[in-house]
């Protein structure tokens, strides 16, 4: 495929492929402040199809909140972008990033799922005209307490690059199933997955090209981050996923891949071995801390971010486990 697609290329150069005007060094506005602190870099994986990697790391000042990726695909008429990063602040950066590749505006922003990391960029391009389009149940979240007290939280721990003036954005155009999109001659197949990883988890499929982002659904080079999940349902759509022909994907987090179907049912793995461990742990009525110790996590203690998120993550599980079986 890569073959093909390189050759369709230099066949008829796109309008994203023209050399275009230098841009700027630098974004003007709030974020000119911290670029000696981040350096977004776009990777391109397909003809005009481009992925930022965060850090592998928790969100702190230090890196932004530069801890998720975003996708942008440059169609003949626009520029679609995937997730908007976790500030305002990065969402400039990236915005200068996409420059520096293509004049071209951006005129629609889809995204994976209401978690911090990758929609508070989002008032930075919706304020610039760009269209928001999510999944339905991301309203779930917009008005919940959860989604506030995270603002507030973030507005502490995250100054300046969060602050008072960032804001919880809502979709422009809520998805309640499947939305096929024809944008500039790019065809985007949306695809509802939620509640999953989060209740509104959104994929974003590139049939002509065999590429998927698939946000938080997937995670690569680290341990995952549960928190509240339904984990059976995120197994569930795992499994729809992995029923699709997949050729690259790009994760939430972590490097893209070209071995889709093994990333994905590694993830798959380390979600079937918290529900088993802390399952037997819930149905034999053992102390949480007893059911840790005995669990052997040896397949996934050499992952960055085991020490941060595994234990809460199998604590949630715990208490999901119990619920699940009373």
């Amino acid at each position: 495929m890569l073959g093909l697609m390189l050759g369709l290329a230099a066949a008829s150069p796109p309008a994203w492929a023209q050399p275009t005007p230098a841009a700027p060094a630098q974004p003007a506005g709030q974020a000119a402040d911290f670029l000696p602190s981040v350096e977004i870099e776009p990777i391109e994986v397909a003809p005009g199809v481009y992925y930022v990697r965060g850090v592998s790391a928790l969100g702190s000042v230090a890196n932004g909140n530069y801890i998720s990726n975003a996708g942008f695909v440059i169609t003949e008429t626009s520029v679609v972008l995937i997730d908007a990063l976790g500030s305002p602040p990065l969402a400039e950066l990236l915005h200068a990033a996409i420059a520096r590749i293509t004049p071209l505006p951006i005129r629609h922003v889809l995204v994976t799922h209401y978690h911090a990391d990758h929609v508070y960029g989002l008032q930075y391009f919706q304020d610039r005209g760009a269209q928001v389009i999510a999944q339905a149940r991301g309203r779930d979240y917009l008005q919940s307490d959860t989604a506030r007290r995270r603002l507030e939280e973030s507005r502490l721990t995250l100054a300046p690059w969060v602050d008072e003036s960032t804001r919880l954005v809502a979709a422009d155009r809520w998805v309640e199933d499947r939305l096929t999109l024809e944008i500039g001659g790019r065809r985007f197949e949306l695809e509802a997955l939620g509640p999953a990883h989060t209740g509104d988890d959104l994929a974003v499929h590139l049939p002509a090209l065999g590429v998927s982002f698939v946000g938080d659904l997937a995670f690569r080079g680290r341990i995952p981050f549960v928190g509240q999940a339904n984990s059976r349902a995120w197994i569930a759509a795992l499994d729809r996923l992995l029923a699709r022909p997949l050729d690259l994907l790009v994760p939430g987090h972590g490097p893209h891949t070209t071995q889709a179907r093994a990333d994905l049912q590694l993830t798959r793995d380390y979600l079937v071995f918290l529900r088993e461990q802390m399952g037997r742990a819930a149905r034999e009525l053992l102390p949480f801390d007893e059911a840790y110790a005995q669990a052997d996590w040896s397949r996934y203690s050499g992952l960055p971010l085991f020490q941060a998120a595994n234990r809460m993550n199998a604590y949630n599980t715990y208490l999901l486990m119990e619920r699940e079986d009373e």
